[in-house]
């Protein structure tokens, strides 16, 4: 039996399904699987945690396909005109996601519903649902392994998340580079790889989740969507996009520390200079595709947000961003959002520290590289 089959039966077992839906997902995961098992230098742990993941993503399929088999009325929900946050990472865009999940008239994608959602959530049980309990559970096992990461992605089980879950359910998501070395899996999948079908997986997934748990005003948020934005507009032709802003110097090196702390529990000889240069590709190869959608007709969709502009007043931000998607800021809203913000400091469980040199990155040469996305949208650049 080969690997992509045991990994397929694994999932098959542990859940006494066997409808994956569309077979597209398959080509996505058995270059995953080569990579990771040619390229990867996984350790015996990294090893059992790679497939334990790629089972772990099989089951979720199964149980979504299993939901529509006996449900087909989900896919009568629609998706309207969602807000997407998108952009490079480490700019804010984490914060803002949570401030606008505070709204109670706003939907977003909890943490426990990205990893566990079947059943799907129902609106009387939503706070008292077992799986946040769970899902906390393993959010606390994964800080006694990396304990660094709660500094670098501070969350809850009930935080909302990016939209990488899902996307890794069809096998195509940059979740997998940020936990292991995988470079010809990399290369496929921002040079060959169709995304079009992933995000009518997504839609497929959000459909099912907003189904018995409204409200349906959708706040999505994945930097990932910066690489592949044509695909992503063919299957939300009505999105309204916010992208945030940030010194690309203070960017890359931070990704790449988080890749470090993400990829030292599954190898013996975590490659630095790998994640550097692989988060400068996504910058770079995401910012150019990015400007080229925007100048394609699309500039009256965006927003832009600058991450110091946000840090200093993020209120004045928000109301401006309220006025953009035509929507009343309420009083409710605001409340909610700024008990968040007083109950969840600016580094709360620390300073996030890196030494960009370690990943093989000048700061000043990233910053004369990156001129054409800084000078585009007038990016404040730092002083060293």
């Amino acid at each position: 039996m080969n690997r992509i089959s045991a990994l397929l039966d694994s999932a098959r077992a542990a859940t006494s399904l066997d409808d994956f839906g569309d077979d597209g997902f398959r080509e996505g995961l058995e270059r995953l699987v080569n990579s990771a098992d040619r390229e990867a230098r996984l350790s015996e742990a990294g090893r059992a945690m790679f497939d334990g993941q790629c089972i772990m993503l099989l089951m979720k399929r199964l149980e979504v396909e299993d939901w529509y088999v006996r449900h087909p009325e989900i896919d009568e929900q629609q998706i309207v005109a969602p807000l997407v946050i998108l952009g490079l990472p480490r700019t804010g865009s984490t914060a803002l996601h949570c401030l606008l999940g505070a709204d109670p008239a706003a939907r977003v994608l909890r943490m426990w519903e990205s990893m566990h959602p079947c059943p799907p959530p129902e609106a009387a049980t939503q706070s008292t649902d077992p799986r946040i309990a769970l899902t906390q559970r393993q959010m606390d096992m994964r800080d006694k392994v990396t304990p660094r990461m709660r500094q670098m992605l501070p969350s809850t089980a009930t935080s909302p998340t990016e939209d990488q879950l899902t996307m890794a359910q069809d096998f195509k998501s940059q979740i997998f580079q940020a936990s292991f070395r995988i470079p010809s899996y990399k290369d496929w999948l921002i040079h060959e790889a169709d995304l079009e079908p992933t995000f009518v997986w997504s839609k497929r997934v959000l459909k099912l989740l907003q189904w018995r748990c409204p409200p349906n005003r959708w706040r999505i948020k994945c930097p990932t969507f910066s690489l592949f934005i044509d695909a992503y507009d063919k299957v939300f032709p009505d999105a309204r996009y916010c992208m945030t802003h940030r010194d690309v110097a203070d960017v890359l090196p931070s990704v790449a520390d988080v890749y470090f702390e993400m990829h030292k529990p599954n190898t013996d000889a975590p490659d630095k200079r790998w994640m550097g240069e692989v988060n400068f590709e996504f910058c770079e190869l995401g910012m150019e595709r990015m400007i080229a959608f925007r100048d394609a007709g699309n500039e009256h969709r965006f927003i832009d947000i600058h991450f110091a502009a946000f840090q200093k007043n993020p209120f004045q931000v928000l109301e401006r961003l309220y006025d953009f998607i035509g929507e009343d800021f309420t009083e409710i809203a605001r409340q909610r959002m700024e008990t968040w913000r007083r109950e969840q400091p600016r580094d709360k469980y620390g300073i996030h520290e890196y030494d960009a040199h370690e990943f093989g990155l000048d700061r000043t040469e990233i910053r004369e590289h990156f001129r054409f996305y800084s000078d585009r949208f007038d990016v404040p650049l730092g002083m060293d």
